[in-house]
């Protein structure tokens, strides 16, 4: 009988026999890959494009059964264990080299109720998958990111929020409930009402605990336009403009959401072409309300210093989500290091700019959202999301092709990150990279990190989710 090579859950090498392999195979309705064959390249490969990981088995699940037969299989033979929802986590953990892949990403089902207003989502969706659906009601699902292709399951399990998050809170203030397998194979709702210690736990504690295999959402109505755009202001002025911003913005109402991106110009059409590829301040937003209101509020922002262009007015909502995709394509080598602030001070955007002007990458961004509203209102002890009185995140989205550059490029946000690391309070847990564990620790406070602990404890004892943000 064969035997496989796999990697345990402590790191060391052993082996399957080919008959538990054919056995769990014979268990699920989707695919189990193995290297060499069709569909393993492609299962295996995530959005950032450092890791390049190979698992010994890959379980393609389809319904929630595969999820539950992978689960125990992985803990019954001590499996290194990764699970992928989108695969866009920067850190990586959604690919594992010689253990098992818990791959949803086939389980992609959105189904909106647009009486009750609400949305089920499977786990594998994707953002694009969740706006194609929930905008054929005028609805949205707030806190939903800014990428279309970043996984719901990732981004909502961190917190998440996006562009109207202002207005009506993270992903997880809006998360009704969510089915779990739990490390045990037990399938479990978590709610407010059931298994509430494990519901305050999913808001924030990332994938500690379990794989969701769905969550039901509440919706927001938004039409399907929005009052959005891109004001690109030149960076000579980046200090002035700054300044400004960070005053004005924290004036604005609920419904403006107004942030800052420090990058090299990419080639849009509304900007001169001698413009493109120059570092530039962009400045995008989105108001939900009366246009001639939204008109009103960002005059102060096309005043305050001098723009090298715009592309301001209404567009649907599905294509503003999508409209920064191409700028964050899968394959290429990624990077994060970030703060929640406690203020945008003058010394900490003076360290931006001074740091901006070295850039080792022209594809990297220093992306800098305005935060407060809604989320800063839930009462701090509600989810375990920890940091909601910060102003502003400071996220150095590091990304380059090359890999003879990745010395140049990781020395460089290492050195920005510790520059700004005086304006820091905490960090959101979904902008980490693998960055150890006083990193993560520092995405919570010490009494939410304690009852984290504990539900750790009680719901995954031997740890066979570990690769995350770990959570020991």
């Amino acid at each position: 009988m064969r035997e496989i090579p796999i990697t345990t859950l402590d790191g060391n090498t052993r082996t399957l026999d080919e008959a538990a392999v054919e056995a769990l195979a014979a268990r699920l309705r989707g695919p189990l890959l193995r290297p060499g064959v069709d569909g393993y390249e492609s299962a295996r490969q995530i959005w950032n494009g450092i890791f390049d990981r190979r698992p010994a088995l890959i379980v393609r699940c389809v319904g929630t059964s595969d999820v539950v037969h992978a689960v125990n299989f992985a803990r019954d033979h001590k499996l290194l264990t990764a699970v992928k929802g989108g695969g866009h986590n920067v850190a990586g953990n959604a690919v594992c080299d010689g253990g098992l892949m818990i791959d949803l990403s086939l389980m992609r089902r959105v189904h909106v109720d647009p009486r009750q207003r609400t949305a089920r989502v499977d786990g594998g969706a994707l953002l694009g998958d969740l706006d194609a659906e929930t905008q054929l009601y005028g609805l949205a699902v707030s806190g939903g990111g800014i990428v279309s292709h970043t996984g719901v399951a990732g981004l909502t399990l961190g917190g998440g929020f996006g562009w109207i998050s202002r207005r009506h809170g993270l992903a997880i203030d809006n998360l009704i409930s969510a089915e779990v397998v739990t490390a045990d194979g037990k399938l479990l709702t978590a709610s407010a009402d059931e298994s509430p210690d494990l519901f305050w736990g999913l808001r924030g504690g990332g994938g500690n605990f379990g794989v969701v295999t769905s969550f039901l959402f509440r919706c927001v109505e938004i039409g399907t336009e929005v009052y959005s755009g891109l004001i690109v202001k030149r960076f000579e002025d980046a200090r002035a403009y700054m300044r400004f911003h960070r005053d004005y913005v924290r004036t604005l109402p609920d419904a403006m959401s107004a942030w800052t991106v420090v990058r090299h110009a990419p080639p849009l059409p509304f900007l001169p072409p001698e413009v493109h590829g120059k570092l530039v301040v962009v400045v995008p937003f989105v108001w939900l309300g009366d246009q001639t209101e939204g008109e009103r509020l960002i005059q102060p922002i096309r005043e305050a210093t001098p723009s090298h262009g715009e592309m301001v007015g209404r567009h649907p909502w599905a294509a503003w989500q999508a409209g920064f995709d191409g700028l964050v394509e899968h394959g290429a080598r990624n990077y994060w290091k970030s703060h929640h602030l406690k203020e945008l001070s003058d010394e900490c955007i003076d360290r931006v700019i001074e740091f901006a002007e070295s850039m080792p990458s022209d594809e990297i961004e220093v992306f800098i959202p305005h935060m407060e509203g809604a989320p800063a209102r839930v009462p701090a002890d509600a989810t375990a999301y920890a940091h909601r009185q910060t102003p502003f995140v400071l996220n150095i989205h590091t990304r380059w092709r090359d890999p003879a550059d990745d010395e140049r490029c990781l020395r460089w946000v290492r050195a920005f990150h510790a520059a700004t690391e005086p304006f820091a309070q905490g960090v959101y847990v979904n902008f980490l990279s693998d960055e150890g564990a006083d990193r993560v620790r520092a995405a919570y406070t010490p009494a939410v990190w304690d009852r984290l602990v504990a539900l750790k404890r009680r719901y995954d004892p031997d740890n066979l989710f570990r690769l995350n943000q770990n959570i020991q």
